[in-house]
């Protein structure tokens, strides 16, 4: 069940980020910035986003585990824990 939050918790992030991005048919093992034609700019919003709203720090070297839906829920699951249940 935290899995399924977490992955909204995510897809509201790029809804703001990227509003006009049809997020209706992700796939968890592609990456986000080649199905909805993100550059590097919205990303790190994405990740300032995490930051602001759920005060998850992601150092940089650990971008690349959030390349994909999949690796975002993997990644974010045990850090949003606490968020995810409500």
């Amino acid at each position: 069940m935290i899995e399924q939050r977490v992955k909204q918790i995510v897809l509201d992030i790029i809804s703001v980020v990227a509003p006009d991005a049809d997020l209706s048919g992700i796939k968890d093992d592609m990456t986000l910035r080649d199905q909805l034609d993100l550059d590097s700019m919205d990303f790190l919003d994405i990740v300032m986003e995490l930051r602001k709203r759920y005060k998850v720090e992601v150092p940089k070297d650990e971008y690349p585990q959030l390349a994909t839906l999949g690796g975002c829920v993997q990644y974010l699951s045990p850090k949003l824990q606490a968020v995810a249940a409500v």
